[in-house]
Order: structure tokens, then sequence, then C-alpha cells
């Protein structure tokens, strides 16, 4: 059995499971997200949704484990939601956002606005001697991973200084760079 797929998932209060041809919604305070799935029979019994796969095969095991932490992620997302932070290193880096456009101004000739997609909040944190932040939240887990790997594909840190968009929390591996 696969260790991830065999434990249930439980439903907190407030949030409400239906499964219906193969597709799986879930409802709560903050959002509604609905997944797609197959190969795997999803039981909703009393406060917990259990998975169970139909064989031993390779491709139903492999299935266990993801579409349960699918469930897992869309529950925790409809409750709590999820957060991302990416710092700007770099002197004259600066977001600002207004609304749902993200302005960045990483060190090109033009500053790159980002219209995000309206599940998605932004906030950006710009305090005097210290490095501007970027805080991205939503329920949707792939949504905001996407966002955020998105922004920092714009300016990837670098191994010798450490310039670039990096998320909180980050260990950018460096380089020692030319030795005289």
């Amino acid at each position: 059995m696969s260790r991830i797929g065999k434990s249930p998932v439980s439903i907190p209060e407030g949030v409400t499971v239906s499964v219906k041809d193969g597709v799986v919604t879930v409802k709560g305070k903050m959002g509604e997200l609905s997944q797609e799935f197959s190969d795997i029979d999803v039981k909703i019994e009393e406060d917990q949704v259990i998975l169970e796969r139909p064989s031993e095969k390779k491709v139903f095991k492999a299935k266990h484990g993801l579409y349960r932490a699918l469930i897992n992620n869309m529950i925790e997302g409809v409750t709590n939601g999820f957060t991302k932070q990416l710092e700007l290193v770099g002197v004259g880096y600066r977001a600002t956002n207004q609304g749902q456009k993200l302005d960045l101004a990483i060190g090109f000739s033009h500053n790159i606005v980002i219209d995000l997609a309206p599940e998605v909040k932004v906030e950006t944190i710009s305090e005097k001697g210290k490095n501007p932040i970027i805080k991205l939240s939503s329920f949707d887990k792939q949504l905001v991973g996407q966002v955020a790997a998105k922004i920092r594909s714009f300016r990837k840190p670098e191994p010798y200084k450490g310039k670039g968009i990096k998320f909180v929390g980050e260990q950018i591996r460096r380089k020692a760079g030319k030795s005289a």
C-alpha cells in the first residue's frame, strides 16, 4: 500500500466535499476547487475522504498517493490558504502593486508589469534597509506556485553576488569568482 494514499483525509467543519462523475469538488470559506480523477475510487465516509485503488498495478500505485495529496491540498487551501514570499535582492530592485497588477523594476531598461489571476492576492512590502518582498496568497496551491515560479523566472538568483528574485529562506549556492 502507498503510505500516503492509505491514510484518510479528514474534512474539517465548514468544508464540503462531493464526488460526481470522476470529479471531486471541495467548497470552503475561501473558495471552491475541483479536480478530475481516474482509476482511483474516492469515497466519503462521515468526516473523512478515503481513496482505494482497484489493483496492485504500478499505474494505480502511482496515482493513489498523488490523488490523496491533491485532495489534501484542496481541503487545506479552502480552509487556510497558501502563501509564497519572494525576495528581490539587488541594488535598485523594486516591486509595487496596484490591485492585481505587479510592477517589477529589476534592472532591465523597462519595468515588467504582470497581470495576476483574480484568485491570487498580491502584496508588496518595502522597508528601508531591507530587500523588497512580494507576498502571494491564494486557496489554490498549484496556482500560487506557478505564479511565484513565473515571477522568479524573470531574474533568477545568480551564483556570484546572489542578485535576483529568490524565495524567502532559499539558500543560494555561491561561487568564489575570480581569484587574483
